[in-house]
């Protein structure tokens, strides 16, 4: 199993000063003291940061990300939200949920509220466009109180396939999948989903 791209600001320097402090360790016990925490910190980095292979789920619309479906939203275009929680313990790492050509990924500054709140719609957010066989394709991904940096992995024009990497969201927190008009959803509340696998819509 692999680390997701994107770690290395975080982890080196906490893997760094864990090995520092357990080989002054040694000599010192209150080094012994201080390596204790950070080779626990960076052995939960190395949990959080896991990046496992998938093989792609057959249905028309896979889900984003690992985690719990938070809410299942009719939108007043026709389309449905299916809002996806992504707790510290999941799988980082967001795939695409169909092939397609990425038309826009947009940046958008907010707060950082805890992404099961109802306000957290207005926190830090990346939107994604998918051109797709199926029409334009939008998915959010939403920074939480701990989740406070998201990498997209690709850039507008790029080509990605179905349940691609696409980018991390550090620490987790919440990604939206905003499904056509006419598509209705094959998960449920409460349900978990397996990112690139757990098919989101009935095709």
């Amino acid at each position: 199993m692999g680390l997701a791209r994107g770690v290395s600001p975080w982890l080196l320097p906490t893997a760094a000063a864990a090995a520092v402090t357990s080989l002054l360790g040694g000599r010192d016990r209150r080094w012994a003291l201080a390596a204790v925490p950070l080779t626990a910190l960076t052995g939960g980095m190395l949990w959080f940061f896991r990046d496992p292979e998938r093989t792609p789920g057959s249905g028309r619309i896979l889900s984003p990300a690992d985690g719990v479906v938070q809410s299942i939203d009719p939108w007043p275009d026709g389309r449905t939200r299916v809002a996806i929680f992504m707790s510290p313990l999941d799988v980082h790492v967001n795939r695409a949920p169909l092939a397609g050509t990425v038309t826009s990924v947009e940046h958008v500054a907010g707060g950082y509220l805890p992404a099961f709140n109802k306000d957290s719609d207005t926190n830090e957010r990346v939107v994604w466009h998918l051109d797709t066989a199926l029409g334009d394709i939008e998915f959010v991904q939403i920074a939480g109180a701990v989740a406070r940096r998201i990498v997209p992995y690709v850039a507008e024009g790029a080509k990605v396939a179905k349940g691609e990497r696409i980018g991390l969201i550090r620490l987790g927190s919440r990604v939206d999948v905003y499904l056509p008009e006419g598509i209705s959803p094959a998960v449920s509340v409460g349900e978990r989903t397996v990112a690139g696998v757990t098919s989101l819509d009935h095709g």
